[in-house]
């Protein structure tokens, strides 16, 4: 049997998607206490998401909003890491209250938001070993909360992902 590289590419992406699931999974977190949360996107649901992003970004006059989400449409899959939120009891101060009881509600535990970006590093470096195309994007997970695709979460990162001749991801144009 011959495959050519076109026709497997996708579910090639999607299995490769996975593996990066399981990176942010197994990543270190503070404590050992696992708060992480990731999702794969895919097919009609990276259009939703297109879409919900791009009237965020028209209702706040954000043209970066608009041509991310023009943009993963590009991708074949989007990864999505999360956080729930959930003070450490460490006292670090990071979060710049000298203790956990005194960090004021809505300021994040530094510990999660670490967490959370230790997950996408390792998801990343999972991709770009298996070679795939990624760009990490704030605006993606922001849109995916607003679809509260992640409920509990507060912090959600997008990954969208590829696999194609040259990444779709950088050299964009920004949207007025």
């Amino acid at each position: 049997m011959i495959y050519n590289e076109r026709d497997v590419r996708h579910e090639h992406v999607i299995e490769c998607a996975k593996q990066m699931m399981t990176a942010a999974r197994t990543a270190p977190k503070a404590k050992g206490v696992d708060l992480i949360e990731v999702a794969l996107v895919t097919d009609e649901d990276i259009t939703t998401l297109s879409e919900t992003l791009h009237k965020i970004g028209e209702n706040m006059g954000r043209g970066g909003l608009m041509r991310d989400a023009d943009n993963i449409m590009s991708a074949e899959a989007i990864v999505l890491i999360a956080t729930r939120e959930e003070p450490m009891m460490l006292n670090c101060a990071y979060c710049g209250s000298a203790t956990c009881g005194e960090r004021p509600e809505g300021v994040p535990c530094a510990m999660n938001t670490i967490d959370i970006g230790i997950a996408i590093g390792s998801a990343c470096a999972t991709a770009a070993d298996l070679r795939l195309d990624t760009r990490v994007m704030y605006s993606v997970g922001y849109a995916a909360g607003k679809l509260g695709w992640m409920p509990g979460c507060k912090y959600i990162i997008g990954i969208p992902v590829s696999a194609s001749s040259k990444n779709p991801f950088f050299d964009r144009k920004r949207k007025v």
